[in-house]
């Protein structure tokens, strides 16, 4: 087929890919696979859940006997057979099925993989085709197992909620609420897709954070970095809802980076740190951030002993200026 052809029908398997909600696969990978016979769709299907059959044999499965021949679209390299593999090989269920030809956006990333499921293609007679122009969006759409393989860490989310002032509370320490319920139903919303969210002893001992998706999905794990602080057992964090790893050091200096590999072994791809300035500042110095999102609300807390009551600006205004941003508004 033409190059044109294999980028269609391949972005129409990361299409498939894309509908399944992030965390249902956890800690494995979103993948979708469209089988593809005479230029028309012969079946397609996704990885819909951890445990659950991955894309390729549900494609094989709508196909109903006519994949012999067919050319199969991958978002990422079929699986091969590695030690403690739990789920048949999807490279050697393509060619038991006869698929001729196996195009695929990425190598699984997976070391004990990587290669060896478009090997056992090879070796089976069908023809394997790799796009590297889908490299980047393969791992955009799984950065945190991407991360998991490559790194042996999670892919860390830094997130903050700050006034324009630049301050994350008001002059009496209250931090409740500096941003609206729009941007906290957000907040709802990421903690939902993501593996997990960390946060120090000093946010849990000033907000007493449930840490929770409240409704917007499944709740995450929830990650405390307690140092050589004892917390409540009523805190609402140890609450129950969801699990929650607490990680302690009696010199009170908790190794990031260890953190990062524990979390990673335990399956954790994705990881939102949420914690006050002290732990930001942690992962900032250690180079730990691979992405931040920052929710920025039109008031002014300097001076304010209530962010719900301190100055907003009116119908703020925002402009870029080169690489800055200026918000400008009158009070």
């Amino acid at each position: 087929m033409s190059a044109s052809v294999d980028r269609k029908f391949l972005e129409r398997a990361f299409a498939l890919a894309r509908r399944v909600q992030p965390r249902a696969t956890s800690p494995n990978p979103r993948v979708g696979c469209v089988l593809v016979k005479g230029g028309r769709v012969v079946a397609e299907g996704a990885h819909l859940g951890f445990g659950k059959a991955h894309a390729e044999p549900n494609a094989l499965s709508r196909a109903k006997g006519r994949a012999a021949g067919a050319t199969a679209y991958v978002t990422m390299e079929p699986c091969a057979h590695f030690p403690g593999k739990k789920t048949p090989s999807c490279a050697e269920t393509l060619a038991a099925a006869g698929v001729a030809r196996v195009v695929c956006g990425s190598l699984d990333p997976n070391p004990e993989v990587a290669g060896r499921g478009l090997a056992v293609l090879r070796r089976a007679g069908a023809r394997t085709v790799r796009l590297p122009e889908f490299q980047a969006e393969a791992e955009e759409l799984n950065r945190g197992f991407y991360s998991r393989m490559r790194r042996g860490r999670p892919w860390v989310i830094l997130k903050t909620a700050l006034s324009l002032d630049g301050k994350a509370a008001a002059a009496s320490g209250e931090s409740r609420w500096v941003t609206g319920k729009p941007a906290r139903t957000a907040v709802h919303r990421m903690r939902a897709e993501l593996d997990a969210i960390l946060v120090g002893a000093g946010t849990v001992l000033a907000d007493d954070p449930a840490l929770t998706a409240h409704g917007a999905g499944s709740d995450p794990l929830r990650v405390v970095l307690s140092g050589r602080r004892r917390l409540p057992r009523g805190s609402r964090v140890f609450d129950g809802s969801a699990p929650t790893l607490t990680y302690r050091d009696k010199c009170g200096h908790v190794d990031l980076g260890l953190v990062l590999h524990d979390l990673a072994a335990r399956g954790v791809g994705t990881l939102l740190v949420e914690g006050g300035p002290t732990v930001h500042a942690a992962f900032l110095r250690a180079g730990l951030v691979d992405e931040a999102r920052i929710f920025l609300a039109p008031k002014l807390l300097s001076g304010a002993d209530d962010p719900n009551t301190a100055p907003r600006l009116k119908t703020p205004n925002v402009s870029r200026l080169g690489g800055d941003w200026l918000i400008e508004g009158t009070l």
